[in-house]
Formats: structure tokens, C-alpha cells, sequence
């Protein structure tokens, strides 16, 4: 029987099978709190995948290998059961992930870092946290390791379960300095919203859409720009790599910008490695070359959001929230934009909601928002509209 990691131990177990993961699932149901990490390979395929789950109570923790598993079906309940708090730090990557990959669902999410955000901690990395709270150094040597390489070491283990040991202590420490100065409720109410977060689908829309400084192109260049990005997802997709481990988006952007007819233009502009060049300058030669040629009535055009006319009135109301805004931020110490973001502050602006009903209408606002400064926002637009009229 797997009976889990003593906290002290040096002997880490790395759960590889259903009967296993079964037993491990057993030494934690009965937790009221379990801190949650993982490890992927992003930085190393073209699809990524989960490769570790690292698992630890007060009392235990352990690895899962999930790629030697593939179902972590056993789990589904425990991330389901709402009374068993489940700790991630910085969780909506984890969160995409875990539903990604394996269907996972959670309730019950308390996440460290966005805790730290509501407490006014600038540094609210991981390692930052840790050192502040309990002096704890983490040793960052595999944190850009290839975790779905196998075996994993001890000291690979260890490292992987360092970011996942002091979460249940940490998150008790957090959760109660909210309590006493009246923000939990605000970071269950977002933790709440993050649980619900997934990854975007690919709905077949153009690649350039998501490629940064494309909308300042031209037509003919954002042809080239789009046919270079499919190019290079194929062969990521056919060669399992990242897309920046085929071609990074500055040579992109250079090779679509100069339209280099030939090899020695491409070794000219520099935008490829000479093993590049060797790889895919031909075809990207012939990528280009069939590009220029696609007549003017057919290229694309980067869509332009309407822009929506903000009267002056409106613009004043948003200028006076976003002062009110910044001195309730400084003066609870926490970031402006967690407090009230930009668009948020436009929506109201544009909205100027002078009743309770009106104010909770407004869909963008969380209750929590609602709940604390809605009488605020109230006054200050009621006295807004009285000036203006």
C-alpha cells in the first residue's frame, strides 16, 4: 500500500498505477485541505500535456506520473467534493490543464498567489512568497526541465514536490489575514469565477489574429505573415516541437516584412539560423513566392473593432472613477486594476447606474464589488449627474 511522502522523508512516491493512485487517493480524502502543482512540457512539444501532478497534505504528499497513468478518473471526486479546500498557486493554468487533459472539474479552490494579490504582496511569486513566509529558498535548477522525459530522478521528485509542500500551511496563513481585514469573501467569489476557466478552442480563425504587431501591416504582408504561421505549425505539429523551437515570431515578422525571393536575401536579412536555412529555406521560399501572388481583392484585412463613440460626460464620469479608484486602492493597499479594472470602469462610466437596481445590472461587476463600493460608485455618479445637468 502506497502510504505516501512523511514530509521529512527523503523516499518520495511516484504513483504509476491505478491500485496505487487508488491507495494515495484513500491517504487524502479524508483532508481538509490538499495543495495541488503540475509539471507540462510546453517548452518542449508541440501539443502539451501534464507529465506530473504533485499531491501533498499536511501530512503526505506524493507524484503522479500522468503520463504513465493517462486517467486520473480516481481524482474527479476529491476535485469535485466541496468541502475539501484544494490549494494551487497561480491556478488558471492549472486549472486549463487539468481539464484538458483529463476532465477534471474543481470546486473548492483557494489559490495563493491571488490571495497574495488581495493582500497587497507585490512579489507574489511562488518562490517570493515562500521566502517571505517561511524563509524557504526554492532551487529553481529543473524549472525548465523536459518533464515528460523518463526516469525521473529523486532530486527531479523533490524539486517537482518543493512547489507543493507548504501550500495547505501557507493557505491558512493567507486565508486568515484576509478574514481579519474582511477580504475573503472577495478571493473565494474570484477563486469561484477561476475554477470555471478553459482553454480556448481553435475555431479555425486566422493565425495572425494572435500574433502581436500584425494588426499594423499591410495587406500584402499579412498574406505572407499568414501562410509563414501555418507553415510553421505544420512542421511543429510534424516535428512535435513548440512553435518558437521552428521559427521565433521576430524572424517571422522579418521574413514577412522583406519578402526575400531568394537564398541569399534570406541569409542577408538574418532572420534564420544557417540550420534553419538548411531545414525550411526552400520552403519557405515557396511559401512566399506563392503568397505575392494572391491578387489585391483577396488579401486579407486585420479586423478593427468598432470603435464605440464615449460622449464627454461619459468620459468624465470615467475620469472621476478612476480617480476615486486609485485613492480607495492606495488606500487598501492593493492593486488598482484588481480593485476595479479599466474596462470595468469604462462599462460603468458608459452605463452611470445612479440606482442599486441599475448598478446590478452591470454583469462585468462581481458581488463582491458590488457589495463594498456599490454605494460609492452610486453616490459619486448621482453627484456627477447633478453637476452635469
Amino acid at each position: 500500500m502506497i502510504k505516501g511522502l512523511s514530509l521529512n522523508s527523503l523516499i518520495i512516491p511516484l504513483i504509476k498505477s491505478l491500485p496505487e493512485l487508488k491507495d494515495a487517493v484513500k491517504n487524502i480524502e479524508t483532508e481538509k485541505r490538499v495543495g495541488f502543482d503540475l509539471e507540462a512540457d510546453s517548452m518542449y512539444h508541440f501539443s502539451e500535456k501534464v507529465c506530473l501532478l504533485q499531491v501533498a497534505s499536511k501530512n503526505t504528499a506524493f507524484v503522479i506520473d500522468t503520463l504513465k497513468l493517462g486517467d486520473l478518473s480516481l481524482l474527479k471526486p476529491l476535485f469535485l467534493h466541496k468541502d475539501t479546500v484544494k490549494v494551487f498557486h497561480g491556478a488558471d493554468y492549472d486549472v486549463r490543464s487539468l481539464f484538458r487533459d483529463f476532465g477534471i472539474e474543481i470546486n473548492n479552490l483557494f489559490d495563493t498567489e491571488l490571495a497574495s494579490r488581495f493582500l497587497g504582496i507585490r512579489a507574489t511569486g511562488l518562490e517570493a512568497v515562500l521566502k517571505d513566509r517561511f524563509d524557504i529558498k526554492l532551487e529553481k535548477k529543473y524549472q525548465k526541465k523536459d518533464w515528460s522525459e523518463r526516469p525521473l530522478s529523486a532530486d527531479m521528485l523533490n524539486y517537482a514536490l518543493n512547489d507543493v509542500r507548504h501550500l495547505v500551511s501557507l493557505s491558512e496563513i493567507l486565508e486568515k489575514e484576509l478574514e481579519d481585514i474582511g477580504r475573503l469573501s472577495w478571493v473565494r467569489e474570484e477563486c469561484e469565477i477561476l475554477c470555471r476557466v478553459r482553454s480556448a478552442a481553435d475555431n479555425g480563425e486566422p493565425l495572425f489574429l494572435k500574433f502581436k504587431g500584425a494588426g499594423k501591416l499591410k495587406p500584402k504582408t499579412l498574406a505572407i505573415l499568414e501562410a509563414l504561421l501555418r507553415f510553421r505549425k505544420e512542421m511543429a505539429q510534424k516535428k512535435d516541437r513548440p512553435l518558437f523551437k521552428i521559427i521565433g515570431n521576430a524572424s517571422i515578422l522579418r521574413l514577412a516584412e522583406t519578402r526575400p525571393d531568394s537564398m541569399k536575401k534570406i541569409m542577408n536579412i538574418q532572420a534564420l539560423t544557417q540550420r534553419q536555412i538548411d531545414m525550411y529555406g526552400e520552403s519557405v521560399l515557396a511559401v512566399i513566392h506563392e503568397t505575392v501572388k494572391i491578387p489585391e481583392n483577396m488579401l486579407p484585412v486585420y479586423p478593427r473593432k468598432k470603435t464605440n463613440y464615449v460622449s464627454e460626460s461619459a468620459s468624465k464620469r470615467i475620469e472621476v472613477l478612476k480617480i476615486w479608484r486609485d485613492k480607495k486602492a492606495e488606500k487598501l493597499n492593493i492593486d488598482p486594476g484588481l480593485l476595479l479594472n479599466k474596462a470595468l470602469i469604462n462599462s460603468i462610466g458608459d452605463k452611470k447606474p445612479v440606482t442599486k437596481e441599475e448598478l446590478e445590472a452591470i454583469s462585468d461587476m462581481k458581488n463582491w464589488q458590488k457589495r463594498e463600493f456599490g454605494d460609492e460608485i452610486i453616490k459619486i455618479l448621482r453627484r456627477g449627474r447633478l453637476m452635469l445637468t
